[in-house]
């Protein structure tokens, strides 16, 4: 009888964890993205034949991370996720500095999340605007090579923001909404260093639309009367020549709407962006500087493994410069399986007018941060696997 009765109780304590294990669940997920790339008119008049790029990545950031969830009763659970973005080409981490090491560099949270009533996440986060606008752009589909010249606005997805609390609507009929608030926690000055955003999204089969405004507030810290730079809870968008001279801005604005419309194997969407970097007396410039772009693309949806796309920019800043940039982009994309595709993306930019100080305005393409001359081109062969 005692065997017995330890037998039952051992298939029941076994039975117990099992059920356990069915509601906690943790997934290990990376990608690794690396290509050939060729950029003309890099970093002055010269011809650059490199590994991949500083960003780790054309289509998608290298990364890997662990995202998991344990079911809390009630329709209510507990998750979290940990991403580390890393270099291929030496194994570098990849959202590092001199100064901040990033384990985790990429997201960084925990929170909740109910069916009901939304989701609630603390820690280092993407913004709203990125979350819900960034997916219907090209973006998405063919990374920098598409984005926005130099990513003033953001389109790449260069910024991510420490310290925030975000919280995400359930989805009512298509449409849902998110917020976000990040703490300068600088004591005595609230403002310093902080971070918001709200934006909204709708999908309805072939169409979604999705809008929504990012700000972020730089610290007060100076350095002989000036700031040195940008230390806010949100990375800034400074990728290459064409917004340098605004890094001691007092803040960043962004307003960015984009909508896409697919219809059979054709996907056409569009967007728009202003972005401003505004100054005051302890910025190294004094009038704020304006960026509003436009884009279209048009995909095709070749055969099931292929996909290809077109795409344009135009860009006019205003304010403390008055340059005008133009940028075509062409990409294809072949899956080779479930995880592993081959790409080959393009770009031509031309750039003219002034920058601060009347200075020729340079080409620079997306976030790949290249200084260019008054023009710019960019070809990357590359291999993303995902697993």
């Amino acid at each position: 009888m005692k065997k017995i009765a330890l037998s039952t109780l051992s298939l029941a304590l076994l039975g117990a964890a099992g059920a356990a294990h069915a509601q906690t669940s943790v997934t290990l997920y990376g990608v690794i993205d690396n290509s050939l790339t060729y950029v003309h008119n890099a970093n002055g008049n010269k011809n650059l034949w490199a590994l991949g790029n500083a960003s780790g990545g054309d289509l998608a950031g290298t990364r890997w991370g662990l995202k998991g969830q344990e079911d809390l009763g009630g329709g209510l659970a507990a998750i979290f996720q940990l991403e580390n973005g890393f270099n291929p080409q030496d194994g570098s981490l990849g959202q590092s500095n001199a100064t901040t090491r990033r384990i985790f560099g990429r997201q960084a949270f925990v929170g909740l999340t109910s069916q009901t009533y939304g989701t609630l996440t603390l820690g280092r986060q993407y913004d709203p605007v990125v979350d819900m606008v960034q997916g219907i752009t090209a973006d998405n589909y063919f990374g920098s090579a598409f984005a926005t010249p130099g990513d003033v606005d953001n389109y790449d997805n260069s910024s991510r923001t420490d310290n925030a609390i975000k919280y995400v609507t359930p989805n009512y009929a298509g449409f849902q909404a998110e917020a976000m608030y990040a703490f300068g926690g600088v004591a005595g000055s609230t403002g310093s260093g902080q971070t918001w955003s709200v934006a909204a999204s709708y999908t309805n089969g072939p169409i979604a639309a999705a809008a929504g405004y990012f700000h972020a507030d730089n610290t007060n810290t100076l350095t002989n009367g000036l700031r040195s730079g940008w230390t806010s809870t949100s990375g800034g968008t400074f990728d290459g020549p064409i917004n340098g001279d605004y890094v001691t801005a007092k803040s960043i604005g962004i307003a960015r709407v984009a909508g896409q419309y697919t219809v059979g194997p054709f996907t056409l969407g569009a967007s728009y962006s202003n972005a401003q970097y505004k100054p005051d007396g302890f910025s190294a410039y004094r009038a704020t500087e304006k960026y509003n772009s436009g884009s279209g693309f048009l995909n095709y949806q070749a055969t099931p493994a292929l996909l290809v796309g077109v795409g344009y920019t135009y860009m006019k800043s205003s304010g403390d410069s008055s340059a005008t940039y133009h940028q075509a982009s062409l990409g294809a994309d072949y899956n080779l399986s479930k995880r592993t595709d081959v790409y080959l993306v393009g770009a031509y930019q031309h750039a003219s007018g002034n920058v601060a100080g009347g200075v020729a305005a340079q080409a620079s393409i997306g976030s790949y941060g290249y200084n260019g001359t008054s023009s710019q081109e960019l070809v990357a062969l590359g291999l993303r696997h995902k697993f």
